[in-house]
């Protein structure tokens, strides 16, 4: 019998071999012992928000993306800062959960991953508040300099973020 958690990981770049996506993968493979990786790789196919369609026969990519998250133990998301802000696919997303609250009490492990960091994470991490998500100190961290500790095996190799992750 599994009785493991499912968590569904988000990753904020729609790149195909980001540094986020290469990140997500590691924390599966070092984790997949304990828990059950989903990893939603459809940002892109989220149409736009919007309030008019923002109901339970609005578009179904969203009402996929609803019940998964949902669905899941907890949601995972790592993501990069685009021009010191959210990826906007990212945000997207997750305006489209706000009405139905799908991120209400659900544990949240949010990772900033880029160049800098800081100010998307503060961003999201206030949206992730006040949809009132389960976040904590431990449960949200940046790291800078991604491209410098992650190989192109997709190995985090720096002592500090393993110790992080």
């Amino acid at each position: 019998m599994n009785n493991k958690k499912n968590i569904v990981a988000i990753c904020g770049s729609t790149r195909k071999n980001s540094s986020n996506l290469n990140l997500i993968r590691f924390i599966a493979q070092q984790y997949a012992e304990i828990f059950n990786f989903i990893i939603f790789e459809g940002l892109a196919d989220l149409p736009h928000f919007n309030p008019e369609l923002d109901n339970e026969s609005g578009p179904k990519t969203v009402n996929d993306f609803r019940s998964l998250i949902k669905a899941a133990d907890a949601v995972l998301i790592c993501t990069p800062e685009y021009a010191v802000g959210v990826p906007g696919s990212l945000k997207n997303a997750i305006d489209w959960t706000v009405s139905s609250m799908e991120f209400s009490r659900k544990p949240v492990l949010l990772i900033t991953a880029s160049t800098s960091g800081h100010y998307a994470h503060q961003s999201l991490l206030g949206t992730l508040l006040i949809i009132e998500s389960r976040i904590t100190e431990e449960s949200q961290f940046v790291i800078s300099s991604i491209g410098t500790k992650i190989n192109v095996q997709a190995q985090v190799t720096d002592q500090l973020a393993l110790d992080k992750i």
